[in-house]
């Protein structure tokens, strides 16, 4: 079954170009050149990735995606980020509120499909092992995409989730941010080593105690201590 793209920009000719290509690629695509039809487009359906320019002319896109993270039916849907700028600031700021990648205007329309398949794929390879964890304080299920902190369930985005799976997948290992980028976005990526380190905090608060764990090795990398 072809996975559904919401692509909420306020160019048309951005939201045209996008959609042919990834139609071409067997996706089905759905347009929205504004946060209210966005909103709307949500009332009905769920999409399987949202690709959100950060300018939109009636809302903030990094506060849509704050706010698509708080929902319980949205949450775990990844985020592809569209932004005109940039600084590092706007890529590292978007992260935080959860976007799980990013793509500079002008960008080319094959990078961007490659950067959905990209994600999509990152999510169906962490649905494809059973529940990990450390006993009752912490445990994920990666078929349902959700982490428990002493049975309260806690919210985290597609990258954190993962992250936090690798940790579980080989407790006590250090790390290093090389790795993480190559299991996240794969070796040809060029990501900013900063971006790890937001994700790595932003888990560590989400988790509360058992976000301690999680240690930096200085110099090296991170680990999840048992």
């Amino acid at each position: 079954m072809s996975k559904l793209i919401a692509i909420v920009d306020d160019e048309a000719d951005i939201v045209e170009l996008v959609t042919v290509n990834l139609q071409r690629a067997m996706f089905k695509v759905q347009g929205c050149f504004d946060a209210e039809s966005f909103y709307r487009f949500l009332d009905e359906q769920t999409p399987d990735l949202i690709v959100l320019d950060l300018m939109l002319p009636d809302a903030d896109g990094l506060e849509i995606c704050k706010y698509l993270k708080k929902q319980d039916n949205l949450c775990t849907v990844p985020i592809i980020m569209l932004t005109a700028k940039g600084e590092e600031s706007d890529k590292v700021l978007g992260l935080e509120f959860g976007a799980d990648d990013y793509i500079t205007k002008p960008f080319s329309p094959k990078e961007l499909v490659a950067r959905v398949k990209a994600v999509l794929r990152r999510v169906h390879d962490a649905a494809e092992s059973d529940k990990l964890g450390l006993g009752e304080l912490l445990t994920i299920d990666v078929e349902t995409y959700q982490a428990f902190v002493e049975g309260e369930k806690v919210e985290l985005t597609s990258t954190e989730f993962r992250i936090l799976k690798l940790f579980l997948s080989k407790k006590s290992k250090v790390f290093s941010r090389y790795d993480i980028l190559d299991y996240l976005w794969g070796s040809d990526k060029i990501v900013l080593d900063r971006t790890i380190d937001v994700h790595i905090k932003n888990l560590r608060e989400k988790l509360g105690k058992a976000g301690k764990l999680i240690k930096n090795i200085r110099g090296v990398g991170y680990k999840l201590e048992e």
